[in-house]
């Protein structure tokens, strides 16, 4: 039998708490127990008195009760227990009771019945208790952890960019709804030069600097502003409290304050300036988005005049806008033109080693500026609403050329295609798929739709019917860039997905990182408990395809098989046997 090991060395003991009016009975069950290899300290108590001291007092690992006692009964055990909101298995070990009675004690939250005497079962069912107690704290702490991360800076411990989004458009969806005119500011924050101390003095010192502008911006802000970081050495500040110019001027001129003294590193002085950036609603933006794109507009103009200043937004300064609108236009006729194309990404079969999916990635290739990056064009597609155009194009191109690949022998290949948000709201996407099945011929069993954990969380009951009526036509789905969004773990049970896509950002670090390994067991074990397939993203080292081969990942994704490249190039490092683990 499997002992638990102690971190101090030695065994672990079991604590368990007894609720159980003989003592004589309580001596021989942990004798039984000893004898069996699980040691326990234990405490007996018989009121429910005793059991809530017990509970506030310590930690316990089980709680075993006898069924009827004087004064004092299981079910009233269980209901002190239920209070002190403590996980801790109950199991009820008592002389014979009803089958009813039992069957009634498990319903209401009894973790099992065992018979007084039968150690030979007690002893199974203590060991599944434990194990199921380690099992959902490693999900809660998993949980925990992706939240931290989809909406937690790690260096800063402020709130990212999607989090306060998330904050200041609540604060002006209630504004919208006052009577009363409703005004407030957001600053965004840069330091200047910042880029010479990283090169300089290195990363080290870079954070040491940038948690010291953290702890000053927060110290000056004060209460009621909210502050985030927005990537590197930049930072934004929305304060409801500054309703006019004035105000803004004077809290802006607060926050420049911070950069007054230096930053000691080393014994070094390191002397910081900062631009500023200033956006007021409603005049400036009606929504989170808006208000951070302009300030930080008026940040650069701040930045250009110099720095160590700040900037009110202007709407001349919106000539990015006008460069958005010609790339758009672009964009509009890009698919009759020609100029967008796919590229594949192999994804390999953990078991077999062979390539048994491609991911269709959208490119495009404009006649005069080259190729624009995909996450230079797509927000733009999606902003514009031509997502939906393109996403069809994208899907009928991926099944044409799936198609081919398996009139070329490749009948096991499946094509992943990227869904957004804006096509997943489309009442048509379901026809959209039916139609481009059909014409093109392509199985429906090989087409796997990749939707983004925060696409299935904004309506989740909308979501489902979709996904259903999806798999009903026998296409499958597959959950990209788990553990960025929203979403718990627990949530993979509520939707009807296939796939679960764990997020580079854990892959990356799982050698050297103990929390982004942790969550990886706990996704892979997850999902293999409900039978879901998972397929790592971001796999570019030998090191990191070895960790999750031990875990037991089903699929593979990344650098270190291959680039996404052209159809032609990846069909012939298929057929020559090159593409393989």
């Amino acid at each position: 039998m499997d002992r638990h090991s102690d971190r101090m060395g030695g065994f672990r003991t079991i604590k368990v708490l007894m609720v159980e009016d003989n003592e004589d009975d309580v001596f021989l069950l942990n004798a039984q127990l000893s004898a069996r290899g699980l040691e326990t300290y234990s405490e007996r108590v018989d009121s429910a008195q005793e059991l809530a001291r017990a509970l506030e007092e310590r930690e316990w690992d089980l709680v075993i009760s006898d069924h009827a006692m004087p004064g004092f009964d299981s079910a009233s055990a269980l209901e002190v227990l239920r209070r002190s909101g403590r996980d801790i298995p109950f199991i009820i070990y008592s002389g014979k009771i009803s089958d009813h009675m039992a069957f009634s004690a498990m319903r209401n939250g009894v973790a099992d019945y065992v018979q007084k005497g039968n150690i030979a079962r007690l002893v199974p069912v203590i060991e599944r208790e434990l194990r199921g107690v380690e099992t959902r704290r490693a999900v809660q702490t998993a949980d925990a952890r992706i939240h931290a991360l989809a909406f937690f800076d790690t260096l800063s411990a402020l709130p990212n960019q999607t989090l306060l989004r998330a904050q200041i458009d609540d604060w002006l969806d209630t504004a919208r709804r006052s009577t009363e005119a409703r005004h407030a500011t957001l600053m965004v924050v840069d330091i200047d030069r910042f880029l010479r101390i990283n090169t300089s003095f290195g990363y080290d010192a870079g954070n040491v600097v940038l948690r010291e502008v953290v702890s000053r911006l927060i110290e000056r802000a004060g209460q009621g502003a909210m502050i985030a970081r927005l990537s590197g050495d930049r930072f934004c500040v929305f304060a409801p409290s500054c309703t006019t110019r004035d105000d803004a001027r004077l809290f802006a001129h607060r926050l420049l304050e911070a950069f007054a003294s230096p930053v000691i590193k080393d014994g070094l002085e390191l002397f910081l300036t900062a631009s500023l950036g200033v956006a007021m609603t409603p005049e400036d933006g009606s929504e989170a988005q808006s208000l951070i794109m302009n300030a930080e507009a008026a940040m650069s103009s701040a930045k250009r005049a110099g720095g160590n200043g700040l900037s009110f937004y202007a709407h001349e300064m919106s000539a990015s806008s006008a460069e958005k609108l010609v790339l758009e236009t672009h964009l509009r006729h890009s698919v009759q033109r020609g100029e967008l194309f796919l590229n594949y990404q192999p994804i390999l079969n953990g078991v077999t080693g062979r390539t048994s999916g491609v991911e269709a990635l959208l490119r495009w290739r404009h006649p005069q500026r080259g190729i624009i990056p995909p996450d230079r064009f797509i927000p733009l597609a999606d902003e514009s609403g031509l997502i939906v155009e393109i996403g069809a194009w994208v899907m009928r191109e991926a099944c044409l050329q799936g198609r081919k690949w398996h009139e070329q022998g490749m009948q096991d290949l499946s094509m992943s295609v990227n869904v957004s948000a804006v096509q997943f709201a489309q009442p048509r996407l379901l026809e959209t798929v039916r139609t481009t099945l059909e014409d093109t011929g392509f199985p429906a069993e090989k087409l796997v739709l990749e939707i983004t954990e925060s696409v299935l969380m904004k309506d989740a009951e909308t979501t489902i019917g979709m996904l259903k009526a999806l798999k009903n036509m026998g296409v499958r789905i597959s959950m990209d860039d788990f553990g960025t969004g929203y979403s718990s773990l627990s949530y993979l049970k509520r939707f009807p997905i296939d796939i679960v896509k764990i997020d580079k950002s854990f892959v990356r670090d799982i050698n050297d990182d103990e929390d982004d390994a942790a969550i990886i067991r706990v996704i892979i074990s997850l999902a293999r408990s409900l039978r879901l397939t998972t397929v790592a993203e971001g796999v570019e080292t030998p090191e990191q395809l070895g960790f999750l081969r031990r875990e037991q990942c089903d699929r593979f994704q990344g650098y270190f098989f291959s680039r996404p490249v052209e159809a032609d190039l990846l069909s012939k490092r298929i057929m020559d046997g090159t593409l393989l683990i």
